[in-house]
């Protein structure tokens, strides 16, 4: 039995990771993990939270790419399976510099060939994870398969905080059972608002209205936080995740509890820590930008900052 077996996670998590190849005003200037999952993951685990992805990915020059960037930001990798019947994802990021927007692709804008597409977790990585599932302080997932689901089942049972950041609604019985089982949703209102209406759930929802700022809902109240104004802006790609990260690196600092019922004004110290380091992420290229340039002691600051007063 492996010894990491023994300890308890901070987070698990499973969903969209991709290895991003960035196009910069047309050229290829970067490879780097990325997709949802792997940007919330892997920058929990540069703040040194114990951090388990629990994913599936190709026996291919990209996933070792992966699983070299989990490794070296301290996420513990044995959960990560390597499957010869399948390649490891990628993703190519368009970045128009002027503006600060890019856009997403699964074609190579160099060949125009199909990139090779992400995949969840079967039957045989949910077995193979069961001692993350059944001993980690949050579950993070971002797409749903049978699988992720019982995953998710599995997290919530033993008392973990299910964190859901859905981009698409894909099977209904799906998300409908995966809502049940979520403490805290967060998705963008442009992309899901309109088909969540009138969807009961007793989870705290995060909704996103882009540079706008977000609304904190749950059953009796809702909370608006504006944006934080960022210092500059060459890239506003992974904005949404470091949100996350806040959120999520909040709730481990002050200790919150599934058991505990969550509500909205419980998370908003996390938002504005995670607002704040999105607005500081937009002034530098990639996702995580801010890390690779200024390091984690530096975003570590920019999150205690904002929520310092809730440890007191």
């Amino acid at each position: 039995m492996h010894k990491s077996q023994h300890r308890h996670f901070d987070v698990a998590g499973t969903g969209f990771t991709v290895l991003d190849r960035i196009y910069a005003d047309g050229d290829l200037t970067e490879e780097a993990l990325g997709g949802s999952c792997g940007n919330v993951l892997v920058s929990l685990a540069m703040l040194h939270r114990h951090v388990a992805p629990v994913l599936a990915l190709g026996a291919d020059n990209e996933g070792d790419r992966l699983i070299d960037e989990f490794t070296q930001a301290g996420a513990v990798v044995e959960y990560i399976a390597r499957r010869p019947d399948v390649r490891s994802p990628v993703l190519a990021q368009e970045l128009d510099t002027a503006s600060g927007l890019h856009d997403f692709s699964f074609v190579c804008p160099e060949t125009r060939e199909d990139l090779p597409r992400y995949k969840p977790i079967g039957n045989a990585e949910l077995t193979t994870a069961l001692p993350v599932l059944v001993d980690c302080s949050v579950f993070y997932a971002d797409r749903l398969s049978e699988s992720i689901l019982e995953a998710m089942r599995t997290a919530s049972s033993a008392g973990a905080i299910i964190y859901f950041e859905p981009s698409d609604i894909e099977d209904g019985d799906l998300f409908e059972e995966a809502l049940r089982l979520t403490s805290i949703l967060k998705y963008s209102e442009d992309r899901l608002g309109k088909r969540l209406v009138g969807r009961q759930t007793d989870c705290v929802r995060i909704v996103t209205h882009g540079a706008a700022g977000l609304e904190v809902c749950d059953s009796a109240d809702m909370v608006w936080c504006e944006a934080v104004s960022a210092p500059s802006v060459l890239d506003t790609c992974g904005s949404g995740d470091m949100v996350s990260v806040g959120i999520i690196d909040w709730m481990l600092t002050v200790g919150t509890a599934a058991a505990v019922r969550l509500k909205a004004v419980d998370l908003l110290e996390g938002i504005v820590a995670g607002q704040r380091l999105a607005a500081e992420n937009c002034a530098y290229a990639g996702a995580r930008g801010l890390f690779r340039s200024r390091g984690a002691d530096y975003v570590r600051e920019i999150l205690s900052e904002r929520y310092s007063a809730a440890t007191k």
